[in-house]
């Protein structure tokens, strides 16, 4: 196995973590709801961010890298966000009988950040024309 792809995923998810980490304290400090906000907003940003990457080595680098992807994509990305924290948050959410709750954290997270990956994708796109 080759040690580069390898040290770029690493490196990227520790970056992406991290950033995930930060954001979900300092957004958590702020929310005084049940409503799990921070992943959720880490979520929908997170998409939208790959949305942007995606487009731009579509339209603007072509001849992209394989490391290039591997730190950005798969790592910082990769790292940043986290459906498996969604999965576990949407559990609680249920198991604490907060059913409303549960399909506005569920729906949302899930219909969101698919759009806002579009809207990525179609920012990109626009100013690459």
């Amino acid at each position: 196995m080759e040690l580069l792809p390898v040290m770029c995923v690493a490196t990227g998810g520790a970056i992406g973590s991290l950033l995930r980490y930060f954001i979900s304290l300092w957004i958590g400090k702020l929310n005084t709801s049940e409503f799990p906000l921070p992943i959720f907003l880490v979520n929908i940003s997170g998409s939208f961010l790959m949305g942007l990457w995606i487009g731009t080595m579509a339209v603007l680098l072509p001849e992209k890298t394989k490391e290039l992807h591997l730190l950005i994509a798969v790592g910082i990305l990769g790292g940043y966000t986290t459906f498996s924290t969604f999965s576990l948050e949407s559990y609680m959410l249920i198991e604490k009988g907060s059913y409303a709750l549960a399909a506005a954290y569920i729906g949302g997270s899930v219909v969101l950040s698919v759009a806002a990956l579009f809207l990525g994708l179609m920012l990109v796109r626009a100013v690459g024309a």
